[in-house]
């Protein structure tokens, strides 16, 4: 067990390392080929030339390509200090730059977000796996009968209709019709009641699509297991069926479900826009979205580099549970 941690942690490493020299390429690079200046985008397009210049000579982007990667690469873990003639500004890590727009520094601004978008993504995820998974181990046994299908008919709504749908009609009918809700974000630390009704719309909507993927997911592996010659010899050694379906054919279930929630729970850190922007949560979504408007690229990146690490810290711990569930996995 010990060397397979050692073997995913060291994959995670260098996959987050990787991932840092991509983005900087992206959204450093690419643009610069393209002809597009970050200095012009930071001044703006009225700017004197003097003033790009001292900018860029901030930024450091007249240095070579090898230095630049290094410098956002250890801005990140150290800290990184921007300086032009006499002006000397010392970034704290996880440095990500400053906003074009607010020139506030992105970190600070981003971890005043991510605990929202965090509350959503985790409490949309319980109530998906634990709906989810329920309707689709249900199918499963008893396909063909009216709950399989209804089940089904309402999983297909699910990933059909879109969340803005979704959340704009929980929102006329709970918020507004029947003024249940009140429809505003509170936060937790001010008032856990308040806090709550605000957080159920919003979760219940966006568990609802994902929900709805899970059921279908769930059904059909646990169609294929329970036609595996170990259910059937699981039976036939007199083992009731809670046990059959509890111990042997949900931990083989698992598996895909697992690695389903290791990319859905990481997209979802790094901002779930639509959710956000339907019921005005103040999360990374909402920070992305009038960053893209603003076209505020280091806003833009630092959520880019939260969401990636997310990915990563989350399929990491899948493939931990993977060790837990099948010790199989750990040899591999």
């Amino acid at each position: 067990m010990l060397a397979y941690l050692i073997r995913r942690l060291f994959a995670a490493a260098v996959m987050l390392v990787v991932t840092v020299v991509v983005v900087f390429c992206i959204f450093f690079l690419v643009p610069k080929w393209a002809g597009v200046d970050p200095a012009l985008s930071f001044v703006g397009k009225q700017a004197d030339p003097a003033s790009v210049e001292a900018v860029r000579t901030k930024l450091g982007l007249s240095d070579p390509i090898y230095a630049q990667v290094w410098h956002f690469f250890k801005g990140i873990f150290v800290g990184r200090t921007y300086a032009a003639g006499g002006d000397v500004t010392h970034c704290a890590a996880p440095c990500f730059g400053y906003s074009f727009r607010s020139e506030q520094a992105v970190w600070p601004v981003l971890t005043s977000r991510f605990p929202v978008t965090l509350e959503l993504a985790l409490g949309a995820a319980v109530l998906w796996l634990v709906f989810g998974v329920a309707a689709g181990v249900l199918s499963a046994l008893k396909r063909g009968s009216l709950w399989d299908r209804s089940a089904m008919v309402v999983a297909l709504s699910g990933v059909s209709l879109p969340i803005y749908f979704t959340g704009l009609l929980t929102s006329a009918i709970f918020v507004f019709g029947l003024h249940w809700f009140n429809g505003q974000y509170v936060s937790i630390s001010d008032n856990f009641g308040s806090w709550l009704g605000g957080m159920i719309l919003p979760w219940i909507t966006l568990a609802f699509l994902y929900a709805a993927m899970y059921a279908r997911i769930t059904r059909a592996t646990m169609l294929e297991i329970l036609g595996e010659d170990y259910i059937r010899t699981a039976r036939a050694k007199g083992l009731t069926e809670p046990v059959v379906i509890g111990k042997h054919a949900m931990r083989s279930t698992m598996t895909p479900i697992l690695t389903m929630l290791g990319m859905d729970l990481g997209a979802l850190i790094g901002g779930a826009i639509l959710t956000e922007t339907t019921f005005s949560l103040p999360g990374l979504g909402q920070a992305v979205l009038t960053a893209i408007r603003n076209q505020d690229l280091p806003i833009i990146l630092g959520v880019v580099l939260i969401t990636s690490l997310a990915v990563l810290v989350a399929n990491l711990l899948v493939d931990l549970l993977y060790a837990v569930i099948d010790p199989r996995v750990r040899l591999s």
